[in-house]
């Protein structure tokens, strides 16, 4: 009997400026995004690889492939969260992050939770 199992990854993500590090006369603009990986799914998994698509203002895309994450691999039991915080620079005061985590569940399936797109953006910059 085939048992079909759904793969219910959450990833929330918050932002912030961080002006102290930014140099704007030099184009260079830092943000901190944090992010939590819950598993809603009923199976165990590990996040194995991260792909991250980033474009500023200008329409310059870079992209960003990496093992793990923050040099973690994280497995998450079900129900479990893992919390951690990054950065990006960019050559303007506004662009966006969007990407996917490659994922392996406990049962050897491998799978991509995708990472909807989310707005770096130097605060008061728009409305």
């Amino acid at each position: 009997m085939n048992v079909k199992t759904s793969y219910d990854i959450r990833i929330r993500v918050e932002t912030s400026f961080i002006p102290e590090q930014s140099t704007p006369d030099d184009d260079q603009y830092v943000f901190a995004y944090t992010i939590t990986i819950t598993n809603r799914s009923s199976v165990p998994v590990t996040l194995l690889r991260r792909h991250w698509v980033i474009t500023d203002a200008n329409n310059n895309v870079r992209e960003v492939r990496g093992d793990g994450v923050v040099g973690e691999q994280p497995h998450l039991s079900p129900g479990q969260s893992f919390r951690y915080t990054s950065g990006a620079i960019l050559e303007t005061p506004v662009g966006c992050m969007e990407g996917s985590y490659s994922m392996v569940a406990d049962n050897g399936f491998e799978f991509d939770a995708p990472i909807p797109a989310f707005r770096l953006s130097k605060p008061r910059i728009l409305n």
